[in-house]
């Protein structure tokens, strides 16, 4: 059986970091895992899967308004009672606040970056951090987007549109190792 510290584990050893700031922040996901469960949410670091969406045809991203963070952000979030797997969690996610159903894994299933980042506290918990392992998921149907609610709406953009509606340094990054794929 697969355990919740087997799935991150085998990702991380597939996953070739960037840069020595990533490589640092696999490092702590490593010991997160070797510690104890890295998906509980009361720890003040967990494991989280995001994903940029692409529509290949047209070149364009999906993006999602995040309120609290009062900022475009990728899909994704928290693994739900039982999830182990970040890709999953990821499609999942997506599926959630995007409505589209058909979402890939793409080109391929690999991570395509990991960054640990900070989450302010809000009502209901303290601030924390997100240990989160990003991919990138595509849909051959973009116009069936859909926000999961009113506070949450989705914009198709070209990646130099995103680049200037984005404010998270991170996201930033995210879309620079996603470009070169969108171009060929």
């Amino acid at each position: 059986m697969v355990t919740a510290h087997h799935a991150v584990l085998d990702l991380l050893a597939r996953y070739e970091p960037k840069s020595a700031a990533e490589r640092a922040d696999v490092e702590r996901v490593r010991a997160l895992v070797a510690s104890g469960d890295p998906w509980r949410r009361s720890n003040p670091l967990h494991v989280t899967g995001s994903a940029l969406i692409v529509h290949e045809e047209s070149g364009r991203v999906l993006l999602r308004w995040h309120q609290r963070h009062r900022s475009w952000l990728l899909v994704g979030g928290h693994a739900d009672p039982d999830e182990t797997d970040p890709l999953a969690i990821a499609l999942r996610e997506g599926r959630e606040e995007t409505g589209l159903a058909d979402l890939v894994p793409w080109p391929d299933a690999g991570v395509r970056h990991l960054v640990i980042v900070p989450v302010p506290a809000g009502a209901r918990e303290a601030a924390h951090e997100h240990a989160d392992i990003r991919f990138v998921l595509a849909t051959r149907a973009p116009e069936t987007a859909r926000p999961e609610n009113p506070q949450a709406p989705l914009r198709w953009l070209t990646p130099r549109e995103a680049r200037g509606v984005i404010t998270e340094e991170n996201i930033q990054e995210t879309l620079s190792r996603v470009e070169p794929l969108l171009a060929g």
